[in-house]
């Protein structure tokens, strides 16, 4: 059966052989390779592994990873990546939960397992030239990838994306985001964070290059800031905080980066001023705001930032949906919900999840069957307008305090128009009964504030922020902070905060 992607990646392997589709610091690589190298070890894999079971791949942001994956693909198997910084106990529960035929680790493998190849031994079965068969390649509703996400009790879910879900992915983003092709994508994303999908498979599908930016460059400003304008990107691929971090760059502009003309941002809320910074800055490119849950193939929505959209809407929309997909704004009675009411997001279409792997309990807890699709509760809030979908946060993330309910995104967004604000994350503080009795605010402030009298500050941020929101949503303290911890995947980790508040 036909696999587009591997089919693609074969036409351009023998008529542009040539051309790069991973470039690393000391060593570029070709789709010839790509093509040849995942051939070898896709042979070795459905000999041994004749079974569609799902392998795990484990390693950090390098060619080798890609190559591995295609070579699951060609022999039938479901791939599981796997970041080499997560924690040794995260990586022990997905290994108990995927049940996977083997790994392959081209990073040290922090468990003693059985069906372990390192990677001395990846290398040696890419390069010896074994036979491919193209038994069993992944196609239809076979599963493509499994990614693990948290799971409200502590253990790893694992998302199931088929062939097809990808497919309507890829098809999406190649008419829709005005990509062409050779270009540039920054590969920043972990493998095992779904965002990573929107730039690998767009850039295959189009004979891109990966540009992968190291967790270490990230952590390390002048280098981050040194490096880019090297990296020579054409496609910007990131969660908005990771462009908030760039944007403290005064450098970070078209003048500084003429090649930089197209980014793409998902897995948080994309926030106005950010936006507007980037559009002041890059006047020329095409910026998209997109949204999405793993469950239903990274996203399903997309805007293109104009001034317009800036000036008309108090937050950046989400967008329109993608043209095979419907969302549906549900009360908690399930029932329909009209334009301008806000409830929960729920999403219908050919890129839902077929559900979480050997996880029938939780797989039916949020996805059902909903005018005669299957569907997905997200848990987030959110409200349609001018045929917009518009976030709202996340429904559990909803407080009550004083018999008043909020949502804390939207506090941390009203937070974010102050001009002294560069960042906030607001956080409730619980008492032994388990209520909330207090809110705080952790704040970035913007690098221009002077804070040496905090309590002069924060009585001029209360009062600012007591104009855009009702009284009782108004934090009771705030803490001031030089960063706000990030999770794996380059979110704010608000569980973090809570969790520290209430220690």
């Amino acid at each position: 059966m036909l696999n587009e992607i591997v089919a693609k990646i074969k036409d351009i392997s023998l008529n542009s052989e040539e051309t790069i589709f991973f470039e690393e610091s000391d060593r570029q690589y070709t789709y010839k390779e790509l093509d040849e190298l995942s051939d070898s070890l896709a042979g070795f894999l459905e000999e041994t592994y004749p079974e569609k079971t799902p392998i795990i791949v484990y390693g950090a942001q390098e060619a080798l990873m890609v190559i591995s994956f295609l070579a699951c693909t060609k022999s039938g198997h479901s791939y599981v990546p796997i970041d080499d910084h997560t924690p040794k106990e995260r990586v022990a529960m997905i290994v108990e939960e995927a049940n996977a035929s083997c790994v392959l680790a081209l990073s040290e493998w922090p468990l003693q397992t059985q069906e372990v190849y390192n990677r001395k031994e990846i290398l040696s079965l890419m390069n010896d030239k074994k036979e491919y068969l193209a038994k069993q390649v992944v196609c239809e509703d076979d599963v493509y990838y499994i990614i693990f996400t948290s799971g409200t009790t502590g253990k790893p879910k694992g998302v199931q994306i088929t062939y097809n879900n990808l497919i309507s992915f890829t098809s999406w983003m190649l008419s829709d985001f005005h990509l062409k092709e050779n270009q540039r994508f920054l590969c920043q994303a972990p493998f095992s964070f779904d965002l990573s999908v929107m730039d690998l498979y767009p850039a295959l599908l189009t004979a891109g290059t990966l540009i992968p930016m190291p967790k270490t460059m990230i952590e390390n400003f002048p280098l981050l800031f040194k490096s880019i304008p090297e990296m020579d990107l054409n496609v910007w691929v990131s969660t908005p905080s990771l462009i908030e971090m760039v944007l403290l760059n005064p450098e970070f502009t078209s003048e500084h980066l003429p090649t930089l003309e197209n980014f793409e941002f998902c897995g948080e809320e994309l926030p106005k001023n950010t936006a507007q910074k980037l559009l002041d800055r890059f006047p020329q490119a095409k910026i998209y705001n997109t949204y999405g849950p793993t469950e239903t193939t990274v996203a399903i929505t997309n805007i293109m930032i104009t001034q317009d959209i800036l000036d008309k809407y108090e937050r950046v929309p989400l967008g329109k949906v993608k043209s095979d997909t419907k969302i549906y704004i549900l009360n908690d009675k399930g029932e329909k919900l009209p334009d301008g009411e806000i409830g929960e997001i729920v999403i219908s279409g050919p890129s839902v999840s077929v559900g979480y792997f050997n996880n029938p309990d939780k797989t039916n807890e949020v996805f059902f069957e909903f005018e005669g699709e299957t569907s997905y509760r997200t848990g987030d809030a959110g409200l349609i307008e001018d045929d917009l979908l518009f976030y709202k946060g996340r429904m559990d993330f909803q407080i009550k305090l004083n018999g008043y309910r909020m949502e804390l995104g939207d506090i941390d967004h009203h937070l974010i128009t102050l001009s002294e604000v560069r960042a906030a994350c607001s956080v409730p503080k619980y008492n032994k009964a388990g209520k909330v009795q207090q809110l705080l605010a952790y704040v970035v402030l913007e690098s221009a504030v002077e804070s040496s009298d905090e309590k002069e500050l924060t009585q001029k941020l209360k009062e600012d922020l007591n104009k855009t929101v009702m009284d009782y949503m108004v934090p009771h303290r705030f803490i001031f902070v030089e960063s706000l911890p990030m999770t794996q995947n380059g979110k704010i980790d608000r569980k973090q905060l809570i969790n520290e508040v209430n220690s």
